[in-house]
């Protein structure tokens, strides 16, 4: 088995019960103790869990230094961004400008689009370029800027500048975490710079965050949880959350 394959293995369990056992793990995943223990050392380091005796559990709140590889990402979490990019999908209408942003989660927006969809899409994704190419009633714009390998991301100033200069009805924003204090946070400073330049133009804006996110705080901050329309997740947030999004108005859109 994969390390990226592990790792996502370890993740689910995560999600599915807050606490792992080394031991037990070992034996599903049909390797050493020692190869678990050097995985949690790896993803305690990326944020996802804090190691405990015997084992780990979730690290909800803790800071996460780096962002999880783009082909892991990919692989965890699938079906929740399926349902999150088809709710997504189901608040863009017929004419309108829409904003795409870089994620794994964005990807499935743009694949959830109706095969009858009209307008415009505008991104800093090459991926999601890719996988509107061939729709013929969707305008796409792509900005330029310097690229980022695995999400095919652009940004710097000339994403900046081409975001600076459109008005988009509605936006849908990846996520590095989501948390009641720090607000919506990610990991690379070049494409925050964007995301703010996209919060500020557009009408309606939404997070998209699957609940591994909750609780999690990346190393840059985006926007304060008043700053965006809502959130679209799969499950129910933290109570934390949830009312501090209500508090500033936003609304919870549930998968």
């Amino acid at each position: 088995m994969l390390p990226a394959e592990r790792h996502s293995r370890i993740r689910e369990a995560l999600r599915a019960s807050r606490v792992v056992s080394t031991d037990e793990l070992a034996r599903e995943l049909g390797v050493s103790a020692e190869t678990i223990r050097r995985d949690f050392v790896l993803l305690e380091r990326r944020g996802t869990l804090a190691r405990v005796h015997g084992g780990a559990t979730i690290a909800l709140g803790q800071s996460a230094g780096e962002e999880t590889p783009f082909a892991e990402r990919t692989g965890t979490a699938a079906e929740a961004k399926k349902r999150i990019g088809r709710a997504a999908a189901a608040l863009a209408h017929p004419g309108q400008t829409v904003v795409i942003d870089v994620g794994t989660t964005a990807v499935h927006v743009a694949r959830a689009l109706p095969l009858d969809f009209s307008g415009t899409v505008a991104t800093c994704s090459l991926l999601v370029a890719a996988e509107l190419s061939e729709r013929t009633g969707v305008e796409i714009l792509v900005c330029g800027g310097r690229l980022r390998g695995g999400d095919l991301a652009l940004s710097n100033s000339v994403a900046q500048s081409f975001f600076a200069d459109l008005n988009p009805d509605i936006a849908f924003l990846g996520s590095g975490g989501i948390d009641a204090t720090a607000g919506l946070t990610d990991y690379y400073l070049d494409e925050i710079a964007v995301r703010r330049t996209i919060l500020r133009n557009t009408t309606r804006s939404y997070v998209l965050a699957d609940s591994s996110k909750f609780g999690r705080v990346a190393r840059h901050r985006v926007a304060s949880m008043g700053e965006f329309a809502g959130l679209i997740t799969e499950a129910e947030p933290p109570s934390s959350i949830q009312e501090t999004i209500t508090r500033e108005g936003g609304v919870i859109v549930l998968s």
